[in-house]
């Protein structure tokens, strides 16, 4: 396998598929800049910048990444800021701010910044606001300094003049990278890492290896590997596949590609759902989002997952396609089977999404419950597309996670809204109703009560949004477009 590392070719020759790109950095490449922190993608102290060619660099989590990943890409770390003894306008920022105490956290939240500043110039910005820089942050942990200084900094450091070239923002002048995609990028006769460049050639691979575990962001998968240290014989990337990357209107349909990464939708649904980029805002960090896939988040079978309820709500369909390359589209609704259990077969992988134009231009609300407001998993979500008219609710689609051992909709309860006059009185029937059909568990995240209420005061908000035209909106939002920056 090869990839460019701080501009320089790295050949990685016999090599576990399943080791991290974490502890590659820190063990072969001795770049101990790079910290493990949680080994979960949660905390930024493993932060690098990763590149596909032609591509913006983007702050990743290395720790959840497997080393595969990485294959004929660029790879940053910490190290390559300083390599000729000047500070990077980041780090100059961050010492003149004070942003630093233990130092720990301080290389993630500078590579984190890093990618803001360059993809800022790329995009010709002279000035920061604090929205864009706590988006770029929201990924990591500090437990000392404070996010103040930090912050400060990151406002800043556009308006310090570089000492020296900073970060390359195109392929480096290196040997050609290897291309032979159904051969493994890794291996160590044991363990393979496969990174397909054509669905055909992952069809190929799947009937060769139909046990294998596919790969799209990790952001899952990977904590399998650094918490349950799972070993899997085969691992097949999905992320370097075009057809499985397109944002694209068919007719009245509108196509995402499975293995799409959140960031990208996120700036392609600026306009197109508001509500939508709300949540993905809050949907992990930015760090998680710049990997993470729809497509992922649905094959996990996850009833916590936060894309799943609003696809019910959007009556989406989902591609499945197996090894011969038949293709069959399925309901999301008919999807799950049970906790982590879906459709989706050995050997089977799926490759879009599918929204009707009709379903997106319905009234439609997506609200997520969570102890922090960023980088956290929902302890209820509530997603509601609804029509009214004259008073009286048309079609309404209510789905929720967290509330049972799949992402459900709840029936009985649009059963009772469907057609009726919308009122206090429906309002609250229509809430106890939902209690009395939703029966969630109780678990280290919230318990069977809070679940139970949270799920009815989201639906409760959606239908006063829905009849007074206006929003309850209390949290603050950014105004911008940050995701825009990495794309």
């Amino acid at each position: 396998m090869d990839f460019i590392l701080n501009g320089k070719q790295q050949q990685v020759g016999i090599c576990d598929a399943n080791l991290t790109l974490l502890d590659y950095l820190r063990g072969d490449a001795a770049m101990k800049g790079t910290k493990e922190g949680c080994a979960s993608g949660d905390c930024g102290a493993c932060t690098v910048l990763l590149a596909a060619p032609g591509q913006p660099p983007r702050a990743i989590n290395a720790c959840i990444t497997p080393l595969g990943s990485a294959a004929n890409k660029q790879v940053w770390t910490v190290e390559a800021l300083t390599g000729d003894g000047a500070l990077h306008p980041v780090q100059q920022a961050l010492v003149d701010c004070n942003g630093s105490q233990c130092g720990f956290c301080t290389p993630g939240f500078v590579m984190a910044l890093t990618a803001l500043y360059a993809n800022s110039q790329r995009c010709g910005l002279q000035q920061l606001d604090r929205d864009s820089v706590t988006d770029a942050i929201s990924g990591n942990l500090c437990r000392c300094t404070g996010y103040r200084p930090i912050v400060e900094a990151g406002t800043k450091m556009l308006q310090i003049a570089p000492a020296a070239p900073t970060l390359v923002q195109k392929p480096a002048s290196l040997q050609p990278l290897s291309t032979n995609s159904m051969q493994p990028q890794l291996s160590d006769g044991e363990h393979s890492f496969f990174q397909p460049a054509t669905e055909a050639e992952l069809q190929q691979l799947l009937a060769l290896y139909p046990q294998a575990a596919l790969v799209a962001g990790a952001t899952d998968l990977g904590l399998e590997l650094t918490q349950r240290h799972r070993q899997f014989a085969q691992l097949i990337s999905v992320g370097a596949i075009p057809s499985m990357a397109r944002f694209e209107w068919q007719d009245d349909q509108l196509l995402i590609g499975a293995a799409l990464p959140y960031t990208d939708l996120e700036s392609r649904t600026h306009e197109l759902s508001i509500p939508l980029k709300r949540l993905l805002h809050r949907l992990g960090s930015r760090q998680i989002r710049n990997q993470g896939t729809i497509g992922g988040n649905i094959a996990n079978g996850s009833p916590i997952a936060d894309m799943p309820p609003v696809l019910l709500a959007w009556d989406a369909d989902i591609e499945i396609v197996d090894s011969s390359g038949k293709r069959t589209w399925h309901p999301l609704s008919s999807v799950y089977l049970g906790y982590r259990l879906t459709l989706v077969q050995a050997g089977q992988y799926i490759a879009r999404i599918r929204i009707s134009r009709a379903a997106l231009e319905r009234p439609h609300r997506f609200y997520k419950v969570s102890k922090r407001f960023e980088d956290d998993i929902s302890a209820v979500l509530g997603a509601f597309s609804l029509e009214l008219a004259g008073g009286r609710l048309g079609a309404v689609r209510l789905a929720f996670g967290g509330v049972a051992a799949t992402p459900v909709r709840a029936t009985a309860t649009e059963a009772l809204l469907t057609g009726s006059t919308l009122s206090d009185a429906l309002i609250a029937s229509a809430c106890d109703t939902l209690k009395n059909e939703l029966k969630p568990i109780s678990d280290v995240r919230a318990s069977s009560a809070y679940r139970s209420e949270m799920a009815a005061n989201t639906l409760r908000r959606a239908l006063l949004e829905l009849g007074s035209g206006l929003e309850l909106e209390v949290h603050h939002y950014p105004a911008g477009n940050e995701a825009a920056l990495y794309v």
